[in-house]
């Protein structure tokens, strides 16, 4: 099991790898070797630094850092899958609370097959999975709900029926991970489906109100909980319901 590192404001992060040092011999410039920061992470000159505290995350694949932490408030970032509530419609698209400082603009075309002709009908109060596209500190955050790069929605969308609730941030970061044990041991007892934001925002859906409720307290409860305790604590709720 890889150590966790915790990082502190004013760390300096050494993003180099093995394989980095190689690379630089050669002189060969390969875009992987490209370092991307996500959140609580700054570049100044030819050194990366945190800006927050917390638990510190690479991707080998994508090469990508950040930091993770339980904050307060989710602060936009981009690439990152958010649960939000439409709160206005404009002549341009919605407004959807997205629990960041401003409101996340989504225009009418960010969507799958969208045309100013054909495009999606989104009353206030309606549940969306987006992915911030724009996230600066002189604008509005703005997310799209499909894979500009693809064009296919890839789960992004409106979310209709099922069930939404908070969560700590910290939580949410956990519960992206594929290999979620709560989640994990949830799929293997009862069918459902499940969209995290990194925004401290879970929607569920399990076919019926009580499956539903359940699940949602599992994720719930399983904060604290490690991956033995999330299995039985799911095996429990199970056998009750």
């Amino acid at each position: 099991m890889a150590s966790v590192k915790i990082v502190l404001p004013g760390d300096i992060i050494d993003t180099r790898r093995e394989e980095d040092t190689t690379q630089q011999e050669s002189n060969v410039e390969d875009e992987a070797a490209v370092i991307r920061l996500g959140p609580g992470l700054v570049q100044s000159s030819e050194a990366v630094s945190a800006v927050t505290a917390g638990v510190l995350h690479s991707n080998s694949e994508t090469n990508r850092w950040w930091v993770a932490g339980n904050k307060r408030r989710y602060v936009a970032a981009v690439g990152e899958p958010v649960v939000g509530v439409v709160v206005a419609r404009h002549g341009e698209g919605y407004r959807v609370d997205i629990g960041s400082a401003h409101d996340a603009l989504l225009p009418h075309l960010a969507f799958e097959g969208a045309t100013k002709r054909n495009k999606p009908n989104l009353a206030v109060g309606t549940v969306v999975y987006g992915r911030v596209v724009v996230a600066n500190s002189v604008m509005d955050p703005e997310i799209e709900c499909y894979n500009s790069n693809t064009g296919k929605s890839e789960g992004y969308g409106e979310l209709s029926e099922g069930f939404m609730f908070k969560c700590s941030l910290g939580l949410a970061r956990r519960l992206i991970d594929t290999k979620a044990p709560v989640l994990a041991a949830l799929g293997n007892g009862v069918p459902f489906e499940v969209a995290v934001g990194v925004n401290g925002r879970v929607w569920v859906n399990a076919g019926s109100v009580a499956t539903t409720i359940l699940v949602a307290n599992a994720i719930r409860n399983s904060e604290y909980l490690d991956a033995k305790q999330c299995r039985q604590m799911v095996k429990e709720l199970l056998e009750k319901q």
